[in-house]
């Protein structure tokens, strides 16, 4: 009998509802009935079918894999609209031609800042860029490119000098001013020291970060993202509230701002509440530590490539540790970037003193990253029902030089997913947008074959840290929905749950692990409505 709630209908295909859902034989699902923005039904073809009346759309899946919607857990969202704009060097593989790119954009944009980049002088062997390479190239025209780690940049000579870096300047806490041996700026500047060009930079006007926000959006879709946590800042948040209310997010948002800004959030939730469940916040985001590219993740021992430094503390401990105190007892939720072994098990201890100070509740605490473990720091993150928060292209892309920074034995430690799950460790997956593609296909594969980009380890690095498709899915789906309290709403296809799913050209349940890597979105809904379709999809 045909009910009047359906508005679409979803046959021919199969339909992964989450986990514990069958893969395939008779037991599987093959359809979908979606009406008033949530799953009405799933089941066999005649079910689904007996349930649509004549207006209803169709859509013949064709054989296709349908999975739900695919939640990447930490990006810098509008930070990424604006990079597809700027200048591109991540495949950049040579000095020279890591130059040529920022001196052709500077001649062909005079009245921009050079900006974005995502370099990684790793492909060229490891030298750190100077702005000697391209002050010649780009005149007065300022520039600073980013890491794709985004915790090193480079700028130019014009950039230091409206930024009033020179070689008096000291390195301000947690941060580095890289120098030549007579003291001079390289015009390499390491994280708190990035602080001292993004001073200089102009801010965007809202125009820009509308703008931004459009193309962030459109890239994602794309890529069967329907939804992103937002490690942004209150001008992204207002970016946000304003396409809302145009009716012009097309993915759900979970709105990040920095967690020393606590007391103010907690103000911003009494008077403004926490939103909907398109957009909504009530979380902030602070740092331990920098990253193993930058030799800036905290370790216990010094680095194997540079023994001058086992990293840096980012943030002064003492208001890191108040800033988590606080906006625990304030309710909010607290999401904390920790890489090095140290850093990790340095934030553990202070999660475990705000939840002894604060008493019990559901908080989610949230490890961003939680790179680099010992073992006992993984029992640790089940035991205390941390969040680990993780990206599994970094894998893929570390996994080419991680060696030479710390050496073999604390590399088996190094994005420990499989161990995580054994452990019972809540485990979700997000990409860390620009640093890494923004594309949770990618990252499945990433996870399940940890197949590094340089081909050198086809059978994967660090291959007991594996995991199943299936389970990289549920960090894309069900664990995200949990870290971002959406539990029982979002990350399933069963009914009453929000209709987000994704149409996939391949059944990425049944592939051969190697050719999950073929697999492209064709079809992507959020609420029911289609926001992306492949011209050549269903």
């Amino acid at each position: 009998m045909a009910l009047s709630n359906v508005e679409a209908i979803l046959t021919g295909g199969l339909i992964w509802t989450g986990p514990g859902s069958a893969f395939s034989g008779p037991d599987a699902p093959t359809a979908i009935a979606i009406g008033g923005g949530t799953v009405v039904a799933v089941g066999t073809d005649a079910l689904v079918t007996s349930l649509a009346g004549p207006g209803v759309r169709r859509i013949d899946l064709g054989g296709r894999r349908v999975v739900p919607g695919l939640i990447d857990n930490h990006t810098h969202f509008i930070d990424g609209g604006f990079e597809l704009a700027g200048v591109q060097l991540r495949d950049a593989a040579t000095p020279e031609e890591f130059a040529r790119r920022i001196g052709d954009f500077a001649t062909e944009h005079p009245d921009r800042w050079v900006s974005g980049g995502q370099w990684d002088h790793e492909l060229w062997g490891g030298a750190l860029p100077h702005h000697d390479w391209i002050d010649s190239l780009t005149s007065g025209t300022p520039v600073f490119v980013q890491r794709l780690d985004g915790h090193m940049g480079l700028a130019n000579s014009r950039t230091l000098e409206l930024a009033g870096v020179t070689e008096d300047s000291p390195d301000p806490d947690g941060g580095m001013i890289v120098r030549d041996p007579d003291g001079r700026p390289t015009g390499v500047l390491k994280d708190a020291a990035m602080g001292l060009a993004f001073a200089a930079m102009p801010e965007r006007s809202e125009a820009e970060l509308d703008g931004s926000l459009h193309a962030a959006s459109e890239h994602a879709v794309a890529r069967g993202v329907t939804m992103i946590t937002d490690m942004g800042s209150w001008a992204n948040l207002a970016t946000y509230r304003r396409a809302h209310s145009r009716g012009d997010l097309p993915v759900r948002v979970y709105s990040v701002v920095p967690l020393a800004s606590w007391e103010r959030l907690a103000e911003y939730v009494e008077r403004e509440g926490r939103g909907d469940e398109r957009l909504f916040w009530g979380d902030g985001k602070a740092y331990v530590d920098g990253s193993l590219g930058s030799t800036t993740a905290w370790f216990y021992d010094p680095y194997d490539d540079e023994p001058g430094t086992a990293g840096l503390i980012v943030t002064d401990t003492a208001e890191l540790v108040s800033d988590i105190a606080g906006a625990d007892a304030a309710g909010l939720q607290v999401i904390v970037h920790a890489i090095g072994t140290r850093a990790n098990d340095w934030l553990l201890d202070t999660f475990a003193a705000a939840r002894a100070a604060n008493g019990p509740r559901d908080r989610h605490f949230r490890i961003e990253h939680a790179q680099h473990l010992r073992s006992e720091t993984i029992g640790r993150i089940a035991d205390e029902d941390v969040i680990a928060s993780m990206q599994p292209y970094h894998a893929i892309d570390d996994g080419r030089w991680a060696g030479k920074r710390i050496g073999e034995e604390r590399t088996k430690g190094t994005y420990a997913f499989r161990s995580l799950l054994d452990a019972g460790a809540r485990l979700t997956f997000g990409s860390d947008w620009t640093v890494a593609p923004l594309d949770p296909l990618a990252g499945i594969h990433a996870a399940v074959t940890r197949a590094t980009l340089d081909g050198a380890n086809p059978d994967g690095w660090v291959p007991e840290q594996k995991i199943g498709v299936a389970e990289a899915l549920t960090a894309y789906t069900v664990a995200n929905a949990h870290a971002s309290y959406l539990d029982g709403r979002l990350g399933r296809l069963e009914p009453g749950y929000l209709a987000d799913l994704v149409v996939l050209s391949d059944d990425i349940l049944g592939l051969d692990p190697r050719r999950l890597g073929t697999a492209r979105v064709d079809l992507t809904m959020v609420n029911g409505e289609v926001v992306f379709q492949r011209e050549d999809g269903p």
